[in-house]
């Protein structure tokens, strides 16, 4: 018999973003580049998110949006962590289209989860890179906000 999969939630990356970049369609869907200028860590682990980095993002023509952020975070005491978000965000057209107009939108009427991975040669956070996470997210006009739950 195989274990069961339970979940743990771990803690939350509320990355900041900037002004979004288009690349126009490219035959696949929209392509945009939402930059990640900053933020911060809480929870089990708790720092910033470092100001660079971005979520490169495929924009479907049902309005199935495909994501991967690719960016870091320094934690409290002094750690670099590597994140890679891959995800996907789905929901009502209408509702889509205000969030990309920057407009707010109830979070809970959009699916928008995603898989982080992480890297660091901290000893101490060696189990980020040791566990598979998922998560649950949410965004804003100004950030987004990533509930990260370990799979266990």
């Amino acid at each position: 018999m195989t274990p069961t999969l339970d979940t743990k939630y771990v803690f939350t990356i509320t990355a900041r973003i900037g002004d979004v970049v288009t690349a126009g369609e490219t035959g696949i869907g929209v392509r945009r580049i939402i930059p990640i200028i900053g933020g911060e860590v809480t929870g089990a682990v708790t720092g910033k998110v470092l100001p660079f980095g971005a979520d490169f993002q495929t924009i479907r023509p049902n309005e199935l949006i495909d994501l991967e952020a690719k960016y870091a975070f320094e934690t409290a005491d002094g750690a670099i962590v590597y994140v890679e978000n891959k995800g996907i965000r789905f929901g009502p057209v209408e509702l889509l289209q205000k969030l990309k107009r920057g407009e707010p939108v109830n979070p809970k009427l959009i699916y928008f989860r995603t898989v982080p991975r992480f890297e660091t040669g901290h000893e101490k956070y060696r189990w980020l890179m040791e566990h598979i996470f998922v998560a649950s997210a949410a965004r804003h006009a100004d950030r987004v906000v990533i509930d990260v739950h370990q799979v266990m």
